[in-house]
């Protein structure tokens, strides 16, 4: 039974709920007993005595206890007891303990709750594969390399697919050639596989990780090149398409590709085309799907249309002359959408009329929940009180500054509830002491198209927020001065979960293509900037601001390029605190306050004005730490930094995987890094901005596992599959 204020104050004599009323409205005024009875039919419900207080605080309290009851009863199980409880539950169950990771986006509540299935088939390749993915939170997929040797068939067990010299008709298996779906058969690789030297043994074992993740754009406006050609991504880049992982039903079966975020190749999708485009039975998106003109590009039930009439796959690269001038795309339809899966266009047929609106849901890879997504994103919003006025906003329905516009004075989130184009240079007002949020309700990313800027004008102590947004194009700016002359004076600019794209851009529509600028400029003093997980080009700070930088990437034109400074190159930028982050550019700050478990990407050319890549004004101020830094380098005196030494300079440098924004393995440090980079950060977890994911205890911990779940004689070796 519950106890809450009303029951609990309807148990008291009616004679002290008189009184009780009595003194409450005393300490009223008339006013305010007027609004009372304006606002509810029964007046006394609002009207607080203070015996009713009493029993408010009272009546919290039970609740709390009772809360704090049923979690108890909660904790009991794996399933639903809170995370501090897990690791007893393991206790109990008998699981070895691991590296513990605080406040980690992955728990091992799985491997816990798996741990008596793992028993049961201890020594098997499923059971290894479903222990790394309970233990990394990873996809993985597990290969026993003495099935794909080249060896003397035993005639009792013929393997008609085991043949030792591969088909060269078979494109599809030679496409997952040396991937962890390789079936054509090796010769024999005596070198140690833990030592990631040889695989092809008998007692070899292969672990596959993707450290990769699929992540959706669903119903989102497909980039207009002309009126037949159109790219998925909205901002017209080249991308990549993964797929959806199908989930694996039972913990017997082995990871096929489509279980795990691969990249959907040409071959592929033209094989499978109705395993990833289209819907499945349930009606949800398959990997991909297009939408033209209001309509799902689909076969109609009606009639004996099949998708293959409808939908070809094909290799739409640029087709150049012979001045290396683009003139078009290469392999254009005549009479059906052509997808390229690989570079992510769609060609429609020249023999058609075009078409009016072009939509696309589809998937793309990418390390972690950063930038603009449809990721989650509900625990970054400001907590909404009930007086807090929030306006949804989506296309064709009402535009972001006509919101803005209503907020001026009290304050409040404008929130946009759609994947939609923005083509919108706003200007935010904030009156003092009030807070402004622009974000993309969860699970969309609308695309903001800036041919100009977004002006911030506020007064003392205003907060503007920024989350979930991808804005393309123009700047961020927040001037000396309003319009009216009066001096601008904003608090704080928060953008979180934003991508403010780095490097040229493309024409969008009626919207130019653009060069390369700054992405952020800050002309006022006093204001604070924060980022957070957060994508963004080159920050212009004035002198006595503040910018903290968290989990997020700043990179400007190249690493040659300034990234970090104040209006121009010799001035240097506001003070500058960097955590968890990688900085491709130079910097010049007047105070590098904090630098801790970041990357910075810079490098001087010949003849090159700037002394140093990196520094800093004040070298008596501030903290480097557990951080990559540039040789010469000009900052306070680093701890525990790399390279440690000149002669280190060589071999210890950062490696990505890509540094062009769009690519799945966008600053992904490579597989080929130098280890005092991959475990340099203070909990040996790596720099830059993927330090959070914790990926080394993610491989130490699946090490001690498989001591205990390795059959004695086999020998294990661990590789990144992306």
């Amino acid at each position: 039974m519950s106890f809450d204020k009303k029951k609990l104050y309807e148990l008291l004599p009616a004679l002290y709920r008189l009184r009780d009323n009595e003194i409450g409205k005393r300490m009223l005024s008339p006013e305010e007993i007027r609004s009372i009875e304006e606002l509810a039919a029964d007046p006394d419900e609002l009207i607080q005595g203070p015996l009713k207080s009493l029993l408010t605080i009272i009546a919290g309290q039970i609740a709390d206890l009772e809360e704090n009851l049923e979690q108890l009863y909660d904790d009991q199980f794996i399933e639903t007891c809170a995370e501090w409880a897990v690791s007893y539950i393991g206790q109990l169950v008998g699981t070895r303990p691991l590296i513990s990771i605080p406040d980690s986006s992955f728990s091992q509540r799985a491997e816990v709750a798996n741990t008596i299935g793992y028993r049961r088939r201890k020594g098997t390749a499923s059971v290894i594969e479903q222990l790394a993915r309970d233990v990394t939170n990873w996809d993985a997929n597990v290969v026993e390399y003495f099935q794909v040797l080249a060896t003397t068939q035993y005639m009792n067990h013929i393997r008609p697919e085991n043949l030792s010299v591969a088909s060269l008709r078979n494109g599809e298996m030679l496409e997952y050639s040396n991937t962890p779906f390789d079936k054509i058969a090796h010769t024999a690789d005596v070198r140690s596989i833990e030592k990631k030297r040889g695989k092809y043994n008998i007692q070899n074992i292969g672990i596959f990780l993707w450290r990769l993740k699929s992540f959706s754009l669903t119903h989102s406006p497909a980039c207009k090149i002309d009126d037949y050609r159109y790219c998925f991504n909205p901002i017209g880049i080249d991308q990549q398409l993964y797929n959806l992982p199908e989930t694996e039903n039972t913990i017997t079966h082995l990871a096929a590709p489509v279980n795990v975020p691969m990249p959907i190749s040409r071959r592929t999708l033209a094989n499978h085309l109705e395993t990833y485009y289209g819907k499945d039975k349930d009606g949800k998106v398959k990997s991909m799907l297009i939408y033209q003109d209001g309509h799902e590009v689909l076969p109609d039930e009606t009639t004996s249309t099949k998708l293959q009439d409808l939908i070809t796959v094909g290799n739409l690269s640029d087709v150049l002359d012979e001045y290396g001038v683009i003139t078009g795309w290469a392999h254009t339809p005549e009479n059906t959408i052509c997808i390229d899966p690989v570079l992510g266009r769609i060609a429609f047929p020249t023999s058609k009329p075009p078409p009016g609106d072009v939509h696309t849901t589809f998937y793309y890879g990418f390390s972690a929940d950063m930038g603009g997504g449809e990721y989650g994103r509900a625990n970054s919003f400001t907590k909404d009180e009930p007086q807090k006025r929030v306006i949804k906003v989506t296309a064709g329905d009402q535009t972001i500054q006509g919101a803005l516009d209503q907020l001026v004075q009290t304050g409040g989130v404008v929130e946009v509830h759609d994947n939609e184009y923005y083509f919108e240079n706003l200007l935010i007002r904030v009156a003092e002491g009030k807070t402004i949020e622009i974000r993309a309700a969860d699970k969309n990313r609308p695309v903001l198209v800036l041919d100009g800027e977004i002006l911030i004008e506020a007064e003392e102590n205003a907060t503007v927020i920024l989350n979930g947004l991808l804005i393309s194009g123009g700047r961020i700016r927040m001037p000396l001065q309003t319009q009216h002359g009066k001096p601008n004076k904003p608090e704080l600019l928060r953008v979180l979960h934003c991508t403010l794209l780095p490097g040229p851009l493309r024409s969008i529509r009626t919207v130019a293509a653009q060069p390369s600028m700054p992405r952020i400029i800050v002309e006022c003093a006093g204001t604070v900037v924060e980022l957070d997980k957060t994508i963004s080009g080159a920050l212009r700070i004035a002198e006595d601001a503040k910018v903290s930088v968290t989990n997020s990437i700043i990179q400007a034109n190249d690493e040659f390029s300034v990234a970090y400074s104040g209006f121009t190159d010799k001035e240097p930028g506001g003070v500058l605190r960097v955590e968890n982050s990688t900085i491709i550019g130079k910097v010049y700050t007047r105070i590098m306050e904090m630098a801790s478990n970041s990357i910075f990407i810079a490098s001087l050319k010949q003849s090159e004005s700037w002394p140093s890549p990196v520094r800093a004004q004040r070298l008596q101020q501030g903290c480097i730490r557990f951080s990559y830094l540039p040789p010469g380098s000009k900052l306070p005196r680093p701890f525990h930094c790399q390279p440690s030494s000149p002669a280190m300079a060589g071999r210890v440098h950062p490696v990505f995987t890509s540094l062009q924004y769009g690519d799945a393995g966008y600053c992904q440090l490579s597989r080929h890094c130098a280890m005092e980079i991959t475990t340099g950060a203070d909990d040996e977890a790596e720099m830059g901005t993927f330090h959070d994911l914790h990926q080394p205890q993610r491989i130490a911990n699946l090490t001690t596992r498989l001591d205990e779940y390795l059959r004695f004689g086999l020998a294990a070796g661990i590789f990144y599959a992306s």
